[in-house]
């Protein structure tokens, strides 16, 4: 009864702010305040630049501006703070997040996840959120459902698209420190800037922290680090008018990240190195009338983990071997793709390829993935450029190998479609439809394991005939911009089908097989009022909402509750700002009760738990305390993390860290 009264409060409440709107035609237009976030461009939808307003599906941006304001330094913060989606994280380095009940994968490449990540539109070659810095992002756009249409495997729940910022302008330096609670200490500098035909931006950013306390002073040891680490470069150089040549450099390097065991069984000195590193040659052309565009680019990858496990330390006495655990992926990629853009008709065509090396210690595998793809995207806009249609088609083929021990090789492919549709009442207001399929391939091991498990003798036998997991999403939805009100609604309904799952086939042999079905339905909600702009003021203010509600998640089979998902998602608060010198936000974040096993027991099999609901508040300030046109200028930041002091945890017995107070300068010139 009270999630069906929640429900309907909610869609009460946007029906109200669109009668509001209507109400509200004739006020004039402020353009320099104004909200009209439909007309904002993004990239990741269709893969090339269009308006937010021509988007059938529903996509989400989170600017520069409201990661300035956030408390984040890593992309999971950002999103847990956000109500994207379920947040799985651990103390440490290491957050997996999720889109409509799926998840990235935060070990191995991200082909296994069913949340893709991009930085700046090609796969991350991870899918742990903490090693993605926010420091010199320019904006972060999340397509939520499937866009395997776009982009292949794994993006079966959504897309989460990291863009990077690119120099423009007078260049400009900042230095920024900040001090915290439980020793925690950060330093940083970037630069941003164009000199005639040479763009450039960047960013270095370090930070170590001690163990922790959670809520009410407890000490949760082996939580802090020595060292987390991250760089970002994007350059280029405009050799011919729209033509750009870039290189974009990003690394993360973590040293003696602090890895507990559950709290009250803690293991008190494991530790793990881990380390992400990229590089993107890029060439970007278009011709000066916009007709034609083009993109090619090549890109490597290296994403490392290594557990260390020292002896004596675990309480358990079982994990005490001493030998490190190491998983190395190496990733190399291609894309290139054309748009032909008319008055009316937009098509998109081009082709991807990436391969994968993962060499797994704990097995030991050496496996490869080998993915070239092809794909074709098109919109057209009819009645007066009020209809819009858009459409798509992905081929992908794989081809997988398990180098080492047993060098057994398998193949597979599959053809993703995306179809949608967006009517334009006004400029303002759009109603949408779409319809789109995901997957998730099988991995070598998977489709091709033919060795014996370290530790037990049995033997890994892999399947060929299993099929890739594979979802079918539909979706409709209202977004509206007018004046000071921003609102977007969803409904969506996702059928999930052939999940691969581990099975003993015998007693000697462990295989995989494609099992169940689930469905995952609710509707997901935004909604900001600038009060500041509908009273004439100088400075904003304004409240906002974000929120996914979830009215099924069930498996098909068993009828029970899908596990590790909350029912409701909430991110509420209220942004005060001048839109120059002085900013402030209150942020509310509020995730609902799963059912979970529960490891923690010691028993096996786990038994099935209902893990409660839990609300954090994070609270920013800052306030230019100083600026001269020759000498540059000062901000003054605080943050204060967990303001209620709650104890809390994404994951059962790993708690985070209790109230947390942070001072920092920021030096700009």
């Amino acid at each position: 009864m009270k999630k069906k009264c929640f429900s309907l409060c909610l869609m009460l409440f946007f029906l109200c702010l669109s009668v509001y709107a209507f109400a509200d035609l004739d006020k004039p237009d402020k353009s320099t305040e104004s909200s009209l976030d439909m007309e904002e461009m993004v990239v990741t939808a269709g893969r090339v630049e269009e308006k937010k307003k021509e988007i059938t599906s529903n996509i989400t941006v989170i600017d520069e501006f409201e990661i300035k304001m956030s408390s984040a330094n890593n992309l999971g913060d950002l999103l847990a703070e956000s109500a994207v989606g379920h947040i799985h994280r651990y103390p440490g380095a290491l957050t997996a997040v999720g889109v409509r009940g799926f998840r990235t994968e935060t070990h191995g490449n991200d082909l296994q996840g069913r949340i893709l990540i991009l930085i700046n539109g090609r796969r991350a070659s991870t899918g742990n959120t903490t090693k993605i810095s926010t420091d010199n992002i320019e904006r972060i756009e999340i397509i939520r459902g499937p866009a395997a249409a776009q982009y292949g495997s794994a993006a079966i729940g959504g897309v989460i698209n990291v863009i990077t910022k690119r120099g423009s302008d007078v260049p400009k330096v900042f230095v920024k420190g900040m001090l915290g609670s439980f020793g925690y200490e950060e330093w940083g500098f970037g630069f941003t800037g164009k000199i005639k035909a040479f763009d450039f931006a960047g960013s270095l950013n370090r930070s170590s922290m001690d163990d922790y306390d959670i809520g009410n002073t407890v000490k949760y040891e082996n939580t802090g680090y020595d060292k987390n680490e991250n760089m970002s470069l994007n350059i280029g150089f405009e050799f011919l008018p729209e033509n750009r040549l870039g290189v974009i450099y990003n690394r993360f390097d973590g040293e003696s990240i602090s890895s507990p065991s559950e709290f009250d069984n803690n293991d008190l000195d494991d530790y793990k190195d881990s380390s992400n590193e990229s590089v993107d040659f890029i060439y970007e052309g278009k011709t000066t009338d916009g007709f034609l565009s083009w993109s090619a680019r090549y890109f490597k990858c290296e994403d490392k983990d290594k557990w260390v496990d020292p002896p004596g330390s675990d309480p358990s006495g079982y994990y005490d071997d001493g030998i490190p655990t190491e998983q190395n992926t190496d990733q190399n990629g291609a894309q290139a793709q054309v748009n032909v853009n008319w008055t009316s008709y937009a098509i998109t065509a081009g082709i991807d390829w990436v391969n994968y090396e993962i060499e797994n210690a704990w097995d030991p595998t050496k496996t490869k993935f080998d993915n070239p793809a092809f794909f074709i995207l098109g919109k057209t806009k009819l009645l007066d450029q009020k209809l819009i249609l858009s459409a798509g088609l992905r081929y992908d083929e794989y081809e997988v190998e398990v180098k080492e021990p047993s060098g057994e090789t398998e193949k597979d492919d599959n053809l993703s479609p995306k179809i949608g549709i967006a009517y334009l009442i006004r400029d303002y207001l759009k109603i949408r439809a779409n319809y789109a399929e995901g997957f998730k391939m099988p991995d070598a091991k998977e489709l091709a394991a033919n060795y014996p498990e370290t530790w037990s003798g049995r033997i890994y036998k892999g399947n060929p005939e299993l099929d890739p997991e594979k979802s079918k999403t539909y979706e409709a939805g209202l977004d509206l911009s007018y004046s000071a009100v921003n609102t977007s609604l969803t409904y969506f309904h996702t059928d999930f089908e052939d999940k691969i799952v581990q099975v003993d086939k015998t007693e000697d042999i462990i295989s995989w097989e494609n099992v169940g079905e689930a469905t995952v339905s609710g509707f997901e909600g935004e909604f900001s009022l600038n009060l500041g702009w509908l009273c004439d003021l100088s400075f904003e203010i304004k409240p906002y909402v974000n929120f996914v509600y979830l009215t099924e998640y069930e498996d098909e089979e068993t009828h029970e509750d899908l596990k590790y998902m909350s029912d409701l998602l909430v991110s509420y608060g209220i942004t005060l700002s001048d839109y120059k010198d002085f900013f402030t936000n209150l942020n509310v974040s509020y995730t609902g009760k799963q059912t979970i096993d529960d490891w923690g027991s010691g028993l096996w099999p786990a038994p099935v738990i209902n893990k409660g609901g839990f609300t954090v508040a994070n609270f920013t300030i800052g306030k230019k305390i100083f600026e001269s046109q020759s000498y540059g200028a000062v901000t003054l930041r605080g943050e204060i993390q967990n303001l209620l002091d709650k104890r809390y945890g994404h994951v059962k017995d790993y708690p985070m860290p209790g109230r947390s107070f942070f001072l920092g300068l920021k030096y700009e010139y």
